[in-house]
């Protein structure tokens, strides 16, 4: 906004207001009401009583209400108190979920299958350090359950039981696995 002899203006840091008497360099002569005369940096003025005409060329009306808005809060989504305490992996041992067809396996192929896939698992579980996982093995004759019991046996890092029975009946075993766990102690 450029000064111009006989506008209003006032000093910023302090309560003064005068008229613009002359225009040099960077100064300004102010004539204030009283009468006397004082000469202040243009940087420290600022004209006052202008048209809005003038005003609407140097503000982003867009850009001032972007500032003004109240940012909304994000939603935090809560977490029920049984997921919470949910394992973050499960493990389907059904061997229709781990192959196509179980058609031409043997019995003893099928139980090879599911306790290589259960050893993996917990594996990978160990290494992502992964705390709980469930096996579901379902109810059947027992076979699996015994050969998953002696599986998580061998582990020192790990302790087993079975799992929510509200979630998952008699046919799942919950691992838990100790992650700062030393073979030396």
């Amino acid at each position: 906004m450029k000064l111009k002899p006989g506008d209003k203006v006032e000093l910023l840091d302090d309560n003064l207001e005068g008229i613009v008497v002359n225009l040099q360099g960077g100064m300004v002569e102010v004539e204030t009401p009283e009468g006397f005369t004082m000469d202040f940096p243009v940087s420290d003025l600022v004209k006052i009583d202008v048209p809005i005409e003038e005003l609407q060329e140097d503000i982003d009306f867009e850009n001032v209400l972007k500032e003004k808005k109240i940012p909304k809060k994000r939603k935090s989504t809560r977490i029920k108190p049984k997921e919470r305490n949910a394992p973050p992996m499960e493990v389907d041992l059904h061997i229709g979920k781990l192959t196509r067809s179980s058609k031409g396996l043997s019995n003893y192929e099928m139980l090879n299958l599911q306790v290589d896939t259960a050893r993996r698992q917990l594996e990978f579980a160990v290494n992502k350090r992964i705390q709980k996982v469930v096996f579901i093995h379902g109810v059947g004759e027992g076979v699996l359950k015994a050969e998953l019991d002696y599986l998580f046996g061998r582990y020192a890092n790990v302790k087993f039981y079975d799992a929510d029975f509200q979630k998952y009946g008699l046919g799942a075993t919950e691992v838990y696995i100790f992650q700062n766990y030393n073979a030396d102690e």
